[in-house]
């Protein structure tokens, strides 16, 4: 009997794994994706214009020109991403054959653009005891070179324009790594094109989400929203660990951490910290900033070309973003900061991780639960006794408003009742604003959303005493 339930185990796992490694290679398939898709935006603006009668067409002469523009910022991006994508380590080795079928319906893949929840699986990129991020070796600088040459800027010559009709597909990409340019390096055997595979428009706009989201985290356009949106928490973090030293720093957790930007400067306050990401698409891009940029300015992005909405100009539109803002391994980095991959429930109720941490900052994290009661338990249980937790968002709960097949749970409860929840798990409020606004977004679209900020520290012996009460 156990050697049956050992086999069905084993296979158990395989699947899983299988599924794990079909998730990425849609991910990543989605990001080779990006020029293709891109290009066919600016097509269809293209059609647009021919719609028009003469007369009209006439008053917007100029616009065939910005499309070829749109095309050689997207081949920018196309760029930034495949260099991105090199320097990649899956924890997974993808070159498993996984019986991917072209008749298969990707949507049905478990986990399409996250890390499984049925596996424990944590990717730790940790700092290194010479203070670089991550302890692999930093990539040479890279030259901007294909097989035929340079890329040219657009905003110069005109003629340079016109020598870039379109974006680069997979196999361009593809060839100018494998040439004798000045390149990083060469591509990894699971980027190949073969092994890529046609993914549905949504995941290739999580690709789009990303490189805005590179502005807000890692660029200088973005510091007005993280001022908003970290700066408090960073302050908080000063006053309640003023005597901070680098033999024994505290240790801060931050969940959600996305692109690594709050996990890296609490980590220069004098923290051992560590982001916590649960996607993909967050974690490639993360580990590409944080491990291997050798040093501010070095990428020049074009986040706002696919919208033509809401633009001041045209040149707003096609304005270039250097990023990053900052060389990371540079920033001042506390010896131990590392980012982990992995959901937050599967990694953090490991029994390994309690009373680990002297912080748990949450921003822009609490309402990406299924079940918050669950994020607040957990929250509890990591915490050391007298640890605090600080947090700062909303509660425009991700799953609130979800219909799908699946009947995606989603408890939604008020502020109120967090911060019931909260004391019933031992916190004691000392900070709480029931009302702060932070503006979201980038690029002359900005979302007023209402923020929750509060400061609570965890009391075991009053977690003890309502657990007496409770009869637990």
């Amino acid at each position: 009997m156990s050697e049956i339930e050992t086999a069905d185990e084993l296979q158990r796992r395989e699947f899983e794994e299988a599924l794990e490694v079909k998730s990425l290679r849609r991910i990543i398939s989605a990001y080779l994706n990006y020029p293709e898709a891109a290009e066919e935006d600016v097509k269809r603006w293209e059609r647009s214009l021919t719609k028009l009668p003469p007369h009209h067409k006439a008053l917007l002469s100029h616009l065939p020109a910005k499309f070829q523009k749109l095309r050689w910022c997207i081949t920018e991006n196309s760029y930034f991403i495949f260099e991105m994508l090199k320097m990649f380590e899956p924890p997974l080795d993808m070159s498993q054959d996984v019986d991917i079928r072209e008749d298969q319906h990707l949507d049905d893949v478990s986990g399409s653009h996250h890390f499984s929840r049925s596996r424990n699986l944590c990717l730790c990129e940790s700092t290194s005891t010479s203070g670089g991020v991550d302890c692999h070796c930093l990539a040479e600088p890279s030259s901007k070179e294909t097989c035929n040459g340079k890329y040219p800027s657009p905003f110069n010559k005109e003629q340079e324009v016109d020598d870039c009709k379109s974006p680069p597909d997979q196999d361009t990409l593809y060839a100018s790594a494998c040439c004798n340019g000045k390149v990083s390096s060469s591509p990894p055997e699971w980027l190949d094109p073969s092994l890529q595979l046609h993914v549905p428009l949504v995941d290739v706009d999580k690709v789009r989400c990303i490189i805005r989201n590179i502005v807000r985290d890692w660029a200088n356009e973005g510091q007005k929203e993280r001022d908003q949106c970290y700066r408090p928490i960073l302050e908080e973090l000063e006053r309640l660990f003023p005597n901070r030293s680098n033999e024994n720093p505290p240790a801060c957790l931050v969940p959600g951490a996305g692109l690594g930007r709050l996990a890296l400067e609490i980590s220069c306050l004098g923290f051992a910290s560590q982001g916590n990401e649960f996607s993909y698409y967050m974690m490639i891009c993360s580990s590409f900033i944080l491990n291997h940029t050798q040093a501010a300015g070095e990428w020049t992005i074009f986040p706002w070309i696919h919208s033509n909405c809401n633009s001041v100009s045209d040149n707003d539109q096609l304005r270039p973003v250097s990023v990053p803002d900052i060389h990371p391994a540079s920033a001042g980095i506390t010896e131990g900061f590392s980012m982990c991959g992995g959901d937050f429930v599967e990694v953090y109720s490991d029994p390994s991780q309690a009373g680990v941490w002297d912080a748990v900052v949450t921003c822009f994290f609490l309402d990406t639960a299924h079940n918050i009661v669950e994020y607040v338990e957990i929250i509890s249980k990591v915490l050391k006794d007298g640890g605090v937790w600080i947090n700062l968002g909303p509660l425009l709960y991700h799953f609130a408003d979800m219909y799908s097949p699946e009947d995606e749970m989603s408890i939604d409860l008020s502020l109120e009742d967090v911060k019931r929840v909260a004391l019933h798990y031992g916190f004691i409020f000392e900070v709480s604003s029931d009302s702060s606004d932070c503006c979201h977004g980038l690029h002359h679209i900005f979302v007023r959303i209402e923020c929750f900020i509060f400061l609570c520290r965890k009391n075991q012996l009053l977690r003890q005493h309502i657990l007496q009460i409770l009869g637990q």
